[in-house]
């Protein structure tokens, strides 16, 4: 059943699909582009994310790399998964430079999937290159999540390919004005993604609240800004998990 939400904190109107009784809960995830140290405070405290995003060297690098090692194993103990960054270059790197790379972080850290960045927004020219490599990353486990990055509503047949995409990477000024199209109804929040960096501290509740009217079951949210705004956590981190991961949204 069509419903219209109005989501007045923010003076939006969002069109949601309900089906009575489903629990849409949320889970927190971490891009942990910043030292190994950082991660620590990741995944202490009472709620650890579901996912931190490894990335040592944009990709795994020549050689693995002893403290984050050593992050990656306190992040699993902790109870985290961690899936490994590459940069795919919108299918441009050559495929088989990233292959070689799903099986470095394979073989160097034991992550559990991988995070495929720059991946195509519009049109399925290139999915071939990307169920190629969600081969690769499930060869040796079939149930390995693979991570979309196209940072907005891809082509509709690259769902068939990712496991999660991410389907908004920007500013918090744009999150509020983004469009969902209607497609995403037909899919379990677990399969989406967001990424909203300049959120300020006093629009974080909002902000949460809008992500699961959107269907998104992954959300990441921090008050960075720059031109890396994935170098530290951000400074409501605590905040941030009680609010993402503390709670269910009823639709």
């Amino acid at each position: 059943v069509a419903v219209v939400v109005l989501a007045a904190a923010i003076g939006l109107t969002v069109k949601l699909v309900t089906r009575g009784g489903t629990q849409h809960c949320q889970s927190s995830f971490v891009p942990a582009f910043f030292a190994p140290q950082g991660w620590s405070r990741a995944v202490s405290g009472g709620s650890v994310p579901a996912v931190l995003i490894l990335n040592p060297a944009s990709g795994p690098g020549t050689a693995p790399d002893p403290a984050f090692k050593a992050a990656v194993s306190q992040a699993k103990r902790a109870g985290a998964d961690v899936i490994g960054y590459i940069g795919t270059n919108y299918a441009q790197r050559p495929l088989a430079q990233s292959e070689q790379y799903v099986r470095d972080y394979r073989n160097w850290y034991g992550v559990t999937g991988i995070f495929l960045d720059q991946t195509p927004t519009s049109g399925s020219q290139q999915i071939g290159y990307y169920r190629s490599l969600a081969r690769e990353v499930r060869r040796a486990t079939p149930d390995a999540a693979v991570w979309l990055n196209p940072g907005a509503y891809p082509d509709q047949s690259y769902m068939s390919v990712g496991t999660v995409v991410m389907v908004f990477e920007g500013p918090y000024e744009s999150y509020v004005t983004s469009r969902v199209p209607g497609w995403v109804r037909q899919y379990r929040a677990a399969r989406f993604a967001h990424t909203v960096y300049a959120t300020p501290g006093a629009d974080l509740a909002s902000a949460v609240r809008l992500s699961r009217l959107r269907n998104a079951g992954y959300a990441y949210f921090t008050d960075d800004i720059g031109p890396n705004p994935y170098s530290a956590l951000p400074s409501y981190w605590e905040r941030e998990q009680t609010a993402v991961a503390g709670g269910c949204a009823t639709g």
